[in-house]
Formats: C-alpha cells, sequence, structure tokens
C-alpha cells in the first residue's frame, strides 16, 4: 500500500512466487518485467534472490519514477538525480551488474520536455548500467508520448496496455512503433482477469488489490456484460478464453512480449501453452466490436 492507495494484487506468498518463477524458466520463459515501486522495492529483491548469479539467460525489464513520498503517499518523480540514484538502488536489490530495459513508469510529456528523465537514462546507457530503455506509456492516452519517442529518436522499447478490451493503441502507436522498430510490450493483457472468463457480477477484491479500485462494481457488472459476444465466439471456437484473448495480442505484428503476469505455478503452466492462431475474421470482428462497444467500455474506465 502506497497511503490508502492498494499498488498490488493482493497478499503474496514469497515462496510460492518463487515457485511460479522457476516453474516458469523451467518452460521457456526468459523475460520479467516488474518495477522498483512493486512491492515497494521487494518485487526486485525477490527477482535478485532467485536469479543471483544466474541473469545471463534472463532478459529483466523493471522501471523507474514513481515513488513514495515522504508522507507516505504515492508520487512520482523524474528528475536526472533520482532516476540515477534509483537505478543504483534496483541493480543492488537485483543482484545484476545492468539492467537489461530501463523504462520510464509513467512518464508524461511535461517530464519528458524538461529532459532530465532522458538524460539520466543516457547516461546510464552509456555508463553500462542499462542496456536499452523505453517508457510505460499510459494507459488511455498513449499517442503523444510515443510520438515524442520517435520524432526525437529516443529509447528502444514501449510497455502498452493492450486487451481485446483496450485497443487504444493500435491506431496510431503500433504502426508508429512497428516502422521506426520500437519493441512494443503488451501489459494487462487480460484486462486485470476479466478476460479469463472466472469473474462474476459478484466478484470482491481486497483493499490491499489495486482492482478494489480500478474494477468497482458498476464496472465490473457493465465489463461483463460487454464481454458476452466476445466469450462466446471463443465458445464457438473451442478456444479457452484466456488462451483466446491472449491470441488475439499475438496476431498482431511487432509485439515483443507479452506480461500476463504469474501468482502461482498453474499461472506459469497456463502463460506457456501454445496459442490459437485467430482467423482474419475473428480478428476483424474484435476490432469491429472494439470500435462500436468496447471503446465506450473503456472511456468508462477513464472516468472511473
Amino acid at each position: 500500500m502506497a497511503g490508502n492507495v492498494a499498488i498490488g494484487w493482493g497478499h503474496v506468498d514469497d515462496e510460492t512466487s518463487k515457485k511460479a518463477i522457476a516453474k516458469a524458466v523451467e518452460l521457456g520463459v526468459n523475460f520479467f518485467d516488474t518495477a522498483d515501486f512493486y512491492g515497494l522495492g521487494h518485487s526486485e529483491e525477490l527477482l535478485g534472490n532467485v536469479f543471483k548469479g544466474k541473469w545471463n539467460d534472463i532478459i529483466l525489464a523493471t522501471k523507474v519514477g514513481n515513488t513514495l513520498m515522504e508522507d507516505g503517499s504515492a508520487g512520482i518523480n523524474y528528475s536526472k538525480e533520482y532516476i540515477l540514484q534509483a537505478c543504483e538502488k534496483s541493480l543492488k536489490r537485483l543482484n545484476k551488474e545492468a539492467i537489461d530495459v530501463y523504462q520510464l513508469h509513467s512518464a508524461r510529456m511535461q517530464h519528458l520536455q524538461n529532459g532530465e528523465c532522458i538524460e539520466a537514462m543516457e547516461q546510464l546507457q552509456k555508463e553500462g548500467k542499462i542496456r536499452y530503455w523505453g517508457i510505460s506509456l499510459n494507459t488511455f492516452e498513449p499517442q503523444q508520448e510515443a510520438k515524442f519517442f520517435i520524432e526525437h529518436q529516443i529509447g528502444h522499447t514501449f510497455q502498452i496496455a493492450f486487451s481485446i478490451i483496450n485497443q487504444i493503441a493500435l491506431k496510431e502507436v503500433f504502426p508508429a512503433a512497428i516502422e521506426n522498430q520500437y519493441g512494443i510490450i503488451a501489459r494487462v493483457p487480460l484486462h486485470f482477469g476479466l478476460l479469463t472468463g472466472k469473474f462474476t457480477k459478484s466478484k470482491t477484491f481486497p483493499q490491499n488489490d489495486h482492482r478494489s479500485n480500478r474494477l468497482n462494481p458498476d464496472l465490473l457488472n457493465l465489463s461483463l456484460d460487454k464481454l458476452d459476444k466476445v466469450f462466446a465466439l471463443a465458445e464457438k471456437r473451442k478456444i479457452a478464453k484466456d488462451y483466446f484473448a491472449m491470441s488475439f495480442i499475438l496476431s498482431h505484428a511487432g509485439v515483443s512480449s507479452i506480461i500476463p503476469g504469474i501468482r502461482n505455478e498453474a499461472q506459469a503452466i497456463a502463460n506457456v501453452k501454445e496459442f490459437a492462431p485467430l482467423s482474419e475474421e475473428d480478428i476483424e470482428f474484435l476490432h469491429d466490436y472494439y470500435t462500436s462497444d468496447l471503446e465506450s467500455l473503456m472511456e468508462a474506465y477513464r472516468k472511473g
């Protein structure tokens, strides 16, 4: 928790997490994404303990910029001094000599235009403390920051909220990223778990789960109503709902990696099952359905 704001996914047991990570690696997963803000550094420490001395076969992405303020509330800091110091702390927690992909966690135009965060990232890359860097783009308005990166020819990756429910980035960001050879990391592919088809309208979340704020009862009910046609199509194709959602993402050019997240071994196993290629007809339907129905749902999420 950061003040009264949940920043995690509820209670997490370290031993369960370690087993999930080990199972993922055993099954061929070699890319892990985290942030210094997740667990207020604990997520990085956990990965550092698991992979100490074994990083050669693993690609690690982490993020910087979100921080805990003096009063205990969540805040942001994109100053050069802060980023340089934060990187050193992340490297120590991770037991790693260099971060493979360092991402500005939620930087907006004012931070990029100020320039300090860019100077910090470029300095860290020159010093060999990070290999590549990028930005985790805003969920609802990813266009401006992506355009700034491309126009100024900076960075290497975009982390984008992308799912059947959230296709905001498809129209502008995806084509520009592909044309300019930016790697795309697709986050929230199951839209907080909604696209697994396992939620009912009575579903609730504990206060230490950030979904307690993001998925209030009204949004949950509206979302499940809107997803009836999506789930019906998945059932018609005889594809499990979560695989259907992930397959939709993998049907789009430019996606370098998907980060669905794992809490236990079962989820690690589910994440690496072979996904079903969707037909052009199904992809076109999901694009059209986004325009007709799901785009308004995303607007409801924006308004909260």
